[in-house]
């Protein structure tokens, strides 16, 4: 029996991995917080008041980086093959999706320096190349090229099956 134009080769949903869950990031907040204020009181009961000011700031900057980090964890990337097409969709917070679609015949898969970071997992169509999980581990980006190109293979055997 032959497969569908509509069969779906490979359907994922990329995105970055989370090292500290919302509960830790209460429990590494109120430490600081704590520390800070502790700290400020010290230098307070010698006469420095400013000083707690200073604690105060350095507990706020580092809440506003942990959220920026937060943030950027939202972002995803789906890759979606078939015979036909490969969808490319990336969306970020705060700013409209990207689309692209290439054909699965004449897609290659590339990754640039598989064992150390910065490597580059592409897929190139003609003279240009989307770059996909930027996010991943070096690991992660071996793992996801092999599948890319063995669901792109059985999506070309599929297009040319009699």
């Amino acid at each position: 029996m032959k497969p569908t134009e509509q069969t779906i080769y490979f359907d994922a949903t990329l995105t970055p991995n989370r090292s500290l869950s919302p509960r830790a990031f209460t429990i590494v907040m109120g430490i600081v917080v704590a520390m800070s204020f502790i700290a400020g009181l010290s230098f307070v009961s010698m006469g420095a008041f400013p000083v707690i000011g200073f604690f105060g700031l350095d507990a706020l900057a580092i809440w506003f980086a942990f959220r920026w980090s937060f943030r950027t964890l939202k972002q995803e990337t789906r890759v979606r093959i078939t015979a036909e097409q490969i969808d490319l969709v990336h969306a970020q917070p705060g700013r409209e999706p990207r689309h692209a679609s290439l054909p699965t015949a004449f897609t290659r898969v590339d990754l640039d320096f598989p064992e150390r970071r910065p490597s580059e997992l592409k897929l190139s169509h003609g003279r240009k190349a989307w770059v996909i999980g930027r996010f991943l581990t070096p690991a992660e980006r071996k793992s996801l090229k092999a599948a890319l190109e063995k669901a792109i293979r059985n999506a070309q055997n599929e297009r040319y099956a009699t």
